[in-house]
C-alpha cells in the first residue's frame, strides 16, 4: 500500500479533499467518551449555549416525562433516533466509511492487479485529484462492494475495528472517533437520563457502524438501523457462516430512513435529529404522530471549529451532507429547530476548549 502525506486544505472541494482521504495511513489511537453523571439540564447540557434549540430539548422533555401532562409518554414508548454523519460526527471531507473504502482499496490492491487498468479502482489507486473528484454515485457502490463483501460477518467487524483504531482525519489529525459532537453526546445522555431508548439511523452501513457505537455513543449494535448489503448463509470446514455478497440489500437513507425505523424499531420515534436532505423523512415521519414531538437539524455554520456547507443560510454547497434552501423552508413550516454550530454550541468536540 502507498504511504503518501495528506494535506489539509480549508476549502470544500470533493476532489482536494478525496486526495486527502485516499492517503490516510493508520496509526493507533482510542477514544473513551464522557460518560454521564449530571442530573439537572444545564449540567448534562453544559455544551449548549443558552438559547432556543436548548431550550427546546429541556421543554420536550419536561413535558414527555410529567406524568400530569397530556403529552406525557411511557419509558418503553420515549423512542429516540439519531442520523450519524454531519449529526453525531464530523461527515467533512468525506464520510468516513468511504475513507475506509478508499483505504481498503490501496489495502487490497496487491491482491488485484487489474485494478491498475481499471476504473473507478484506478482513479482511487492514482491518488489523482481530478480522477477522484469524478466518481459517480455508481463508482462508489462498486467501491463499496468490492471493499466490503467477499468475506464473513465475523471478519468485517474486525477489518473495520482496526481501522477505526488507527485512521487519522486529514484536517484534524485525530481518530475519527474523536470528531463526535460534544453536544449531540450529551443530548443522548440526557434523553437516557429520562427514560429514552437512542437509536442510530444511518444512510452509512449498518455493519461499519455498530463495531463502534457502543463505545463512542453507547448506543448497543442491536440499537443501530443502516445500509445493508446481502448476506448468504454457507458450511465450510463443518461451521455454518454468513457471508457478505457485493449486492446492496437495503439503502437506509430518504425515505428509506422511516422504513429502516418501522423495520429495526417497530415505534414512530418522538424525537429525530438529522442534518441534511437525506434526514427529511425521518422528521417528517416523526412529526406525524400524535403529542409532543422533537425534530431538530444539525446546520453546518462554522467554519473556524468545524466546517460550513448547505446551501441553505447562504453557505456553500456541497455533495456531501446537503442542507438545501427548501430543506429549510419545510423546517421553518413545519416547526424544526434548526440547531446553529456556530451560535447554540459553546464546543464542538470534547477536546475544544470551553
Amino acid at each position: 500500500m502507498a504511504d503518501p502525506n495528506p494535506s489539509h486544505t480549508d476549502a470544500l472541494s470533493r476532489r482536494s479533499m478525496l486526495i486527502a482521504a485516499s492517503a490516510i495511513v493508520a496509526t493507533a489511537a482510542t477514544l473513551s467518551p464522557t460518560e454521564a453523571t449530571a442530573q439537572t439540564p444545564t449540567q448534562m447540557l453544559a455544551s449548549w449555549n443558552d438559547g432556543p434549540a436548548k431550550q427546546a430539548i429541556v421543554n420536550f422533555v419536561r413535558t414527555i416525562t410529567d406524568p400530569s401532562s397530556k403529552d406525557f409518554v411511557p419509558p418503553e414508548d420515549r423512542i429516540a433516533t439519531f442520523d450519524q454523519d454531519g449529526t453525531l460526527w464530523t461527515e467533512h471531507p468525506l464520510y468516513a466509511q468511504a475513507i475506509f473504502a478508499l483505504y481498503r482499496v490501496h489495502e487490497m490492491a496487491p491482491q488485484h492487479q487489474e485494478w491498475q487498468s481499471h476504473e473507478p479502482f484506478k482513479a482511487v489507486l492514482s491518488n489523482d485529484p481530478a480522477a477522484l473528484g469524478k466518481l459517480t454515485e455508481r463508482d462508489w457502490f462498486v467501491i463499496i462492494a468490492a471493499t466490503h463483501s467477499g468475506m464473513t460477518t465475523d471478519a468485517f467487524p474486525a477489518l473495520v475495528a482496526r481501522w477505526i483504531e488507527a485512521a487519522r482525519d486529514p484536517r484534524f489529525k485525530r481518530p475519527f472517533t474523536d470528531l463526535v459532537y460534544q453536544p449531540m453526546r450529551e443530548v443522548m445522555d440526557y434523553l437516557r437520563a429520562n427514560g429514552f431508548t437512542t437509536y442510530i439511523v444511518t444512510g452509512g452501513g449498518q455493519d461499519f457502524v455498530r463495531v463502534y457505537a457502543q463505545r463512542v455513543y453507547g448506543v448497543p449494535p442491536q440499537q443501530v438501523a443502516g445500509s445493508t448489503i446481502e448476506t448468504a448463509y454457507a458450511i465450510k470446514d463443518g461451521k455454518p457462516l454468513l457471508m457478505r455478497l457485493p449486492k446492496a440489500a437495503f439503502i437506509d437513507d430518504g425515505d428509506g430512513k422511516a422504513i429502516g425505523i418501522q423495520r429495526v424499531i417497530g415505534k414512530r420515534p418522538s424525537a429525530a435529529f438529522g442534518n441534511s436532505d437525506g434526514d427529511r423523512e425521518m422528521l417528517e415521519w416523526t412529526g406525524a404522530g400524535a403529542g409532543a414531538r422533537l425534530s431538530m437539524l444539525v446546520h453546518h455554520d462554522d467554519a473556524r471549529r468545524e466546517y460550513a456547507y448547505g446551501p441553505a443560510g447562504g453557505q456553500p454547497d456541497t455533495k456531501v451532507g446537503t442542507f438545501s434552501a427548501s430543506l429549510m423552508t419545510e423546517a421553518t413550516t413545519r416547526g424544526w429547530t434548526v440547531i446553529s454550530m456556530k451560535n447554540d454550541w459553546r464546543r464542538v468536540f470534547a477536546f475544544d476548549a470551553v
